[in-house]
């Protein structure tokens, strides 16, 4: 199994970022998709989540910016991000979460310039 984040960068505050989760390994559509980030020296929590139905939820500090969405036949999932702060500066990462199991990818730096 395997899941690959991508889309980060630099971008200055107000800008927009599109980040990109892509997994290889599980049937995609029975699994839940998350985002989830953290920045240097606090916990890691969720961003946003899409079930495989489409069920979309979003944390409070991200919501009406942050956008997520799934593409089941290609495996992949897009959190689209904007109005972007400073305060969203951290790592991103993707987890895909069944009933019974979990799976993280690598994370993705995105960093907002103030």
């Amino acid at each position: 199994v395997q899941l690959q984040a991508f889309g980060g960068g630099l971008v200055q505050a107000g800008g927009s970022l599109r980040l990109s989760c892509v997994a290889t390994g599980i049937t995609f559509n029975q699994y839940d998709i998350n985002w989830y980030r953290q920045a240097p020296g606090e916990e890691r929590n969720m961003v946003a989540s899409i079930t495989g139905g489409g069920t979309e939820t979003y944390a409070d500090s991200v919501k009406d910016r942050f956008s997520i969405s799934r593409v089941n036949v290609r495996n992949t999932v897009h959190l689209q991000m904007n109005s972007l702060k400073p305060e969203d500066t951290a790592v991103y990462y993707c987890n895909a979460r069944s009933f019974v199991k979990s799976y993280w990818g690598k994370g993705t730096q995105v960093t907002v310039s103030s």
